[in-house]
């Protein structure tokens, strides 16, 4: 029986997403659960790059690692108004505790004194303890970052992209000014900005959200967000500036150099494994997941090629002792020597999951001291095959690694040149319309006269929504114009797309 093949993007951009993954082993839908996922090992292999790249580049700017409750007081959202209300139609909540069997079943014991919302995000909870660790400008910043799961009721979910149980980390960080405060919100989303474009290949447009777009409770959210190969953007990453509300909400003060105490300027920042999902919608094709190297768990898979078992013996040892050097060499390295399984299903097995190189040794290749190499994404021969590389097997590290390294900037620029490609300014209301059909998307920037009525009018009528303010040097120079809508005086262009 046939293997099911990746339903192409052209056919059905939603599907072939979900093939991609399934077929790269990345993660399934908890089904048992709802809304949530089973993050499968290959795809926490890449989530796990993920962290400890960002986890290193957190520490390099004076973050320390905590932990803080899963579950939060009830009471405690109900301190900051704007803050409940963003979250209020996503908590889980407990209610009770223990269970007892009554006729043969089970029902639970005991109601709660108070009940506990399950984290959707943690400014509450840590803001309570910043109230007890903060007393003088001198333990200011606090500068501190959690790496935990969290849980939204979404009713709409999709693997990575919104499940209702996510992991990610959040950034929660206290000032003694308001100045400060802003300067570490700018700071964390050039990390974010740093992290996509050097490690995720991702090239992003930094902005400011809209007052409706914001984070509830935050005085501004700004934002990087990324095309997808629909032309839809992906909101990547966000940092916040929540000003003094959440410090006034939980009393968090401290003595200034003056004597006085005054509420502490507070920040959040965060990414969560979405980008996992970004990662496969801005590079992934129709033979499955494709990998930036910095974030693939194997950089190299080595298939051993044989007939004869003399053969076999000779170009098994031969492929382990190459592995082991490339390993010296700083590669993450798997050989494939399954029995009973011919070249051509492993070739497509690990070009479903992503691998960037493959190396394929055969007796031809001993005697020659060369290696065939083919990269995940090769440039097409005239026969309509995809081009093989040969490389000799000495120094061949280090000529793995350039190629990596090439593989690497190749899927930045094509990313790059695709959302340059996709990227238009219009000027009015029939060619925004014209851009945002059933199924289009594009990066549009177009005037906006600033007013949340108009913003969810447009949105109303094309499902576009503002995915951002751009900041200086991240779209078109700041120009007065004309609402694209309601022909209201409008001082800049803003990003519209519809979005994930």
């Amino acid at each position: 029986m046939a293997e099911a093949r990746i339903t192409p993007r052209s056919q059905d951009y939603s599907q072939w997403y979900q093939d991609v993954i399934q077929h790269a082993g990345l993660a399934e839908a908890a089904e048992v659960v709802r809304g949530c996922m089973v993050i499968k090992p290959h795809g926490y292999a890449i989530w796990e790059k993920m962290q400890a790249d960002l986890d290193r580049r957190f520490k390099a700017t004076g973050h320390q690692n905590a932990y803080f409750p899963m579950l939060i007081p009830l009471s405690f959202l109900a301190k900051e108004a704007a803050h409940v209300q963003g979250f209020a139609m996503e908590v889980a909540v407990v209610t009770h505790s223990g269970l007892k069997a009554v006729d043969g079943k089970l029902v639970v014991k005991n109601e709660l004194e108070e009940p506990y919302v399950v984290r959707p995000t943690s400014e509450t909870i840590i803001g309570h303890f910043f109230a007890k660790w903060i007393d003088s400008y001198r333990d200011l910043p606090l500068l501190i970052n959690q790496w935990a799961n969290v849980m939204r009721w979404e009713l709409r979910t999709r693997l990575f992209l919104r499940t209702g149980e996510f992991l990610w980390q959040e950034g929660h960080t206290a000032h003694a000014s308001h100045e400060e405060a802003k300067e570490e919100v700018s700071r964390m989303l050039d990390v974010y900005r740093d992290f996509a474009q050097e490690i995720m290949a991702l090239p992003v447009i930094q902005g400011v959200k809209t007052a409706n777009e914001r984070f509830a409770g935050a005085v501004e959210t700004q934002c990087i967000e990324a095309m997808m190969q629909d032309g839809k953007a992906l909101q990547a990453g966000t940092s916040h500036d929540l000003g003094q509300n959440f410090g006034k909400a939980f009393d968090v003060t401290f003595q200034n150099t003056a004597g006085v105490r005054e509420h502490v300027w507070q920040t959040s920042w965060g990414v969560s494994t979405r980008l996992v999902g970004a990662v496969v919608m801005a590079h992934s094709d129709d033979d499955g997941l494709v990998l930036p190297p910095k974030l693939a768990p194997i950089h190299v898979v080595i298939v051993p090629i044989y007939k004869t078992d003399a053969e076999k013996a000779q170009t098994v040892e031969a492929a382990h002792r190459i592995a082991k050097e490339l390993r010296d060499d700083g590669l993450a390295v798997k050989v494939d020597d399954r029995e009973n399984v011919r070249p051509g299903e492993k070739y497509y097995e690990w070009e479903r999951k992503g691998v960037p190189v493959r190396v394929e040794l055969g007796p031809r290749d001993l005697q020659s001291q060369t290696v065939m190499i083919k990269r995940r994404i090769a440039p097409i021969e005239p026969n309509g095959k995809p081009k093989k590389e040969t490389l000799p097997m000495k120094d061949l590290g280090v000529s793995l690694g350039k190629v990596l390294d090439e593989f690497q900037a190749f899927l930045f620029q094509r990313a790059l040149e695709f959302r340059q490609k996709n990227t238009i300014t219009v000027d009015s209301w029939k060619d925004f319309t014209d851009v945002f059909t059933d199924q289009g998307s594009k990066f549009v920037f177009a005037h906006w006269d600033g007013t949340t009525a108009t913003e969810l009018a447009i949105k109303e009528a094309t499902k576009a929504t503002i995915r951002c303010i751009p900041l200086a040097g991240q779209g078109p120079a700041a120009e007065p114009g004309k609402c694209i809508k309601t022909g209201a005086p409008s001082a800049q262009r803003v990003l519209f797309a519809k979005n994930y």
